[in-house]
């Protein structure tokens, strides 16, 4: 669909685990279903949103887009690489993969 760098769940898992790396992820499912759950940690900006509070996001740390598949994210990844940022990857199979690996999701905070 969008040519982006992916990255797959495992290899989050574990850089998030990597205290020594810094890694930033953003959920852009909507406001319903980020507070069903999502990765502990991770901010919330709707996909809709991500143009409107693009300057906001880090350009000196990796970053990572999730959603629940993997599209909306791959949609939000082309956009910021679009805009320049190199530092942007897709969550290839997004949540659904996440929780089928068994990887632990958290109640949001209110978003």
């Amino acid at each position: 669909m969008f040519n982006v760098k992916e990255i797959g769940v495992q290899d989050l898992a574990g850089l998030i685990e990597d205290k020594d790396r810094d890694v930033h992820v953003v959920d852009v499912r909507t406001p319903q279903e980020y507070r069903a759950g999502s990765i502990d940690g991770v901010e919330h900006i709707p996909l809709h949103l991500i143009p409107l509070r693009f300057q906001e996001l880090p350009k000196d740390r990796d970053l990572v887009f999730i959603c629940r598949t993997g599209a909306r994210s791959a949609q939000a990844t082309a956009f910021v690489t679009g805009q320049g940022m190199d530092n942007a990857v897709n969550l290839r199979g997004g949540l659904v993969d996440w929780v089928r690996n068994r990887l632990p999701l958290g109640l949001a905070q209110s978003a």
